[in-house]
């Protein structure tokens, strides 16, 4: 132990410069994630602001907040809700970042690729607030873009924004327009640092562009598919608070009620920290789990893994 201590210690001795540039980030995670941690007790006891963090009492039973939450008509409800919508997203969006990217690598022509590309990343620098402005523009029955379409024909447009069964394709084909292109930047990293020799190779081989793309491209991005999955995967509760809150109304609520929406209804407009505490611990709590076996999987099907 001590001889691996002392290798430790000398290595930062020999690299004081490297570490001295790491500890601002270092402090910074500590005040920001890891001291804040403490909070989380508030799911277990019987939170009031005029008494404090420390000063509330236990709550009795200890997870009376938690079995509030099991128990309310609420739960299934927002549990099937986000997991819909973060499988929808995982499901569709994960492949088409390494679609894009796949195809961009074929565009020989430099000043063709950097307009396509630049086209494609634009979105990504739109706002939350905007895109969901946009939308409801886009979408508006009577003075938008669709309203405008149905016109044309005579018709009236349906209120799609107001449409339960369609907020969830809304949200995920809006977010794959807004971000794919983006995202397809760490595939196309990936792509650049293939060896040429490999593409030489299977052109003598008699190889084409598609068979170049399934037997060298694929199989050299699976490791940074793999390692992206397991984070995709590890934050699968998290849905996005800010766009399904803007996008939410009253008419499509019975899909759009996620976990993220109802922790802060509960918290910030009804003043019941305890509850939304627990339901967000319990969030987390899932999405650990998920990652942690999500992580084992693929380090034993095929040696990647976070750690």
């Amino acid at each position: 132990m001590k001889p691996s201590l002392q290798r430790v210690g000398r290595q930062i001795g020999h690299n004081w410069g490297l570490y001295l540039l790491l500890l601002p980030s270092l402090i910074l995670l500590i005040i920001f994630s890891y001291k804040p941690m403490y909070g989380v007790v508030i799911a277990f006891k019987d939170y009031k602001n005029s008494l404090g963090i420390m000063g509330s009492p236990w709550a009795d039973p200890l997870f009376k907040h938690f079995s509030r939450f099991f128990n309310s008509f609420q739960c299934g409800t927002t549990i099937r809700n986000t997991l819909a919508l973060s499988l929808y997203s995982l499901l569709v969006g994960f492949p088409i970042p390494i679609i894009l990217a796949l195809m961009i690598n074929q565009i020989s022509a430099k000043r063709f690729r950097k307009g396509f590309q630049t086209v494609l990343y634009l979105p990504h620098f739109i706002s939350t607030v905007v895109m969901v402005g946009l939308l409801l523009i886009w979408l508006s029955p009577s003075r938008g873009l669709l309203g405008a379409i149905y016109g044309l024909f005579g018709k009236t447009a349906p209120n799609i924004m107001g449409e339960a069964s369609a907020f969830r394709s809304i949200y995920v084909w809006s977010d794959i327009w807004q971000h794919a292109g983006w995202d397809s930047i760490v595939y196309l990293a990936a792509l650049s640092s293939i060896d040429p020799t490999l593409y030489e190779a299977a052109v003598v081989d008699g190889a084409t562009r598609w068979q170049k793309q399934i037997y060298i491209d694929l199989p050299l991005l699976l490791p940074t598919a793999c390692i992206l999955l397991i984070l995709r995967v590890g934050g699968i509760m998290n849905v996005g608070f800010e766009k399904v809150f803007l996008m939410q109304n009253s008419l499509n609520q019975t899909t759009s009620e996620v976990i993220a929406t109802y922790v802060y209804k509960m918290g910030l407009k009804n003043n019941q920290y305890s509850v939304s505490t627990a339901v967000n611990l319990f969030n987390n709590v899932i999405n650990f789990a998920l990652l942690v076996l999500v992580n084992g999987i693929t380090k034993k099907l095929g040696d990647t893994s976070l750690w």
